[in-house]
């Protein structure tokens, strides 16, 4: 049963190879070598997370989904120059991906698009070059502020209500206590 589930996690683990690409393994525990160059690819196919080498130069990718490379915890090396890279803010990815993991990669590529930086270097291009994107905070993150914010209200709304329902009772056994005192008053004093 241990060896059952121990090929199941591997087989679950290594995925298979993209359908555009070209898969070599690099032996039983090295991982693979995926070949992904001059295939007119637009975008990063899935990847297997035993990857070890990645070709994708010489296609037709303009960016990097954020995220899509996340899972490559072995990559030791990645070519992706040639690629005609749209170097505004959604590249910013790629460059924090390839400053982490392959600086040598960065330095071969270049912007294709916008017009001011067409030939620079990516690694060259500072944030004012890059520009902001629009929408600065995820759509995720948004509905967490408006949750919060609706959190935030409601949780003041109720301390509001129980300074009040406080102040309310404090009146209300005052007025009680008076109403006994009055009460035993007259009844101590008809006896």
């Amino acid at each position: 049963a241990g060896l059952a589930v121990s090929l199941l996690f591997h087989a679950t683990q290594t995925e298979v190879c993209p359908p555009s690409c070209n898969c070599k393994s690099l032996g039983e525990m090295n991982g693979l070598h995926i070949d992904c160059s001059s295939r007119k690819l637009t975008e990063v196919p899935a990847l297997p997370v035993n990857t070890k080498r990645l070709y994708l130069q010489n296609n037709s990718l303009t960016s990097v989904l954020p995220g899509a490379l996340d899972g490559l915890h072995s990559l030791e090396e990645v070519k992706i120059f040639d690629n005609p890279w749209n170097c505004d803010c959604h590249i910013q990815y790629l460059k924090l991906w390839l400053e982490d993991i392959s600086a040598p990669s960065l330095a071969d590529i270049r912007c294709a698009t916008p017009a001011p930086v067409r030939m620079k270097p990516l690694r060259q291009l500072t944030g004012n070059e890059l520009g902001i994107c629009k929408r600065l905070l995820p759509i995720k993150c948004l509905e967490f502020f408006w949750r919060d914010l609706i959190l935030i209200a409601g949780a003041i709304i109720t301390l509001i209500l129980v300074a009040w329902a406080l102040k309310f009772s404090k009146k209300l056994i005052c007025q009680i206590n008076l109403s006994q005192y009055d009460s035993r008053g007259c009844l101590l004093g008809r006896h």
